[in-house]
């Protein structure tokens, strides 16, 4: 198996435009790519500054309904400045835990996806 890297992350979400809010406005994720996939779907793709890793905001994937992605962990260089600027920003984090892992602490987005802000020790 030659595998090398994760490319797309879908995240099934009910409403797209809400969510690409909420990911380049809120999270402050750039827009990869957005373009229709015919007359009822749209292509969504966004992704942290300089990730090689994106995200595909998905409403057509019927065994994955919106918030049924959980545990997807971004990591950071500054957890608390992170946590603090979602907070202002009206995001709901948890309080930052330690682990023997790294530092972290846990949001979801508007349907419910579970996401972990993550600084390695």
């Amino acid at each position: 198996m030659s595998i090398i890297s994760f490319e797309i992350i879908s995240v099934p979400v009910s409403d797209q435009s809400k969510s690409k809010h909420f990911y380049q406005e809120i999270l402050g994720f750039e827009l990869i790519r957005e373009e229709s996939m015919g007359p009822a779907m749209q292509w969504i793709q966004l992704a942290p500054k300089g990730c090689a890793t994106t995200i595909a905001l998905v409403t057509w994937l019927e065994k994955m309904p919106p918030g049924g992605l959980q545990g997807v962990m971004l990591n950071v260089t500054d957890i608390d400045q992170d946590h603090a600027t979602l907070s202002a920003r009206g995001v709901q984090l948890s309080e930052i835990r330690q682990e023997p892992w790294g530092r972290y602490s846990m949001f979801n987005d508007p349907d419910g996806n579970g996401w972990i802000l993550r600084q390695a020790p």
